[in-house]
């Protein structure tokens, strides 16, 4: 008996790991088991281009390039109907895997695009060019409550962020202001830009009514609920519906507050919101 047991175990073994090697969350963007393996040893630092879904696609961290890849293609987080003609505003748009996803599910939409980090930004324009994207507008700032200059904490990752306490080793950026953009209709907003969220989105509320759906990801303290409960009713207010996920797993045990990892925030949440019409 022990030894059928023993047996069982091992093609038991053995299946999962098959399955393991054939289905896996990134086969739908053609990525195997072999080129994930890959992909996570690649060198941090260097400049390395990939074709996925049918885009070439550089980039110089492997886990931030298979963690936007997992969320944006895999998963589908700006999945949605647009129209054939979108005005699409990326705001944070990092290295450019949301504007490729964008431009997969509208090919035909316009793409006002704006990253302020150097580094990213290099990156983002490469992407752009070598899939040949057109009808996108790029903007190498800040989206802010004004026209102007602000410090920023330049990481060359997701994590570059509008730098308030304005520390030694932060950059000047141009800062634009987002609701110059807004005068017209808008079919898509996405908002990620590491904590600058809410007060983007107190300045721009009154536009909102010109945005047919909107993404935003919110980064916050335990401090900062009062300001998430304060974007909520904006949201609300400017007659949106919306649905509410984890952006990261900070905390396994929430009543114990021992983060899970470095994580500079409490809470990251991704906030859909989107306008439901009663029939």
């Amino acid at each position: 008996m022990q030894g059928t047991s023993f047996l069982s175990n091992i093609l038991t073994g053995s299946k999962k790991a098959v399955i393991k090697l054939f289905d896996h969350p990134f086969r739908s963007v053609g990525l195997n088991f072999i080129d994930i393996k890959i992909l996570k040893h690649l060198p941090a630092g260097k400049l390395h281009l990939r074709k996925v879904a049918n885009f070439k696609i550089h980039f110089t961290n492997p886990q931030e390039f298979l963690h936007a890849l997992k969320e944006i293609f895999v998963e589908q987080c700006y999945h949605q109907k647009l129209p054939d003609n979108s005005l699409i505003i990326d705001c944070g748009s990092n290295i450019g895997i949301s504007i490729l996803y964008l431009k997969k599910i509208a090919p035909n939409s316009r793409i006002i695009a704006f990253e302020p980090d150097e580094s990213n930004f290099m990156i983002l324009e490469k992407n752009i060019n070598v899939n040949q994207l057109h009808k996108i507008e790029l903007h190498k700032a800040a989206v802010w409550t004004e026209n102007t200059t602000l410090s920023f904490r330049v990481t060359g990752s997701m994590g570059s962020t509008i730098d308030q306490e304005k520390h030694d080793t932060s950059v000047k950026v141009q800062a634009l202001r987002l609701k110059d953009f807004l005068q017209q209709k808008v079919d898509f907003l996405k908002i990620d830009i590491e904590g600058a969220e809410f007060e983007v989105l107190k300045d721009i509320a009154p536009d909102l009514h010109n945005v047919q759906t909107l993404f935003l990801e919110y980064h916050g303290t335990y401090q900062q609920n009062g300001e998430l409960l304060q974007i909520l009713n904006i949201v609300q207010q400017a007659g949106f519906k919306f649905y509410i996920k984890e952006a990261a797993s900070i905390y396994d045990s929430p009543f114990i507050n021992e983060k899970n990892g470095a994580w500079g925030y409490d809470v990251q949440l991704n906030i859909f919101c989107h306008r439901i019409s009663r029939q």
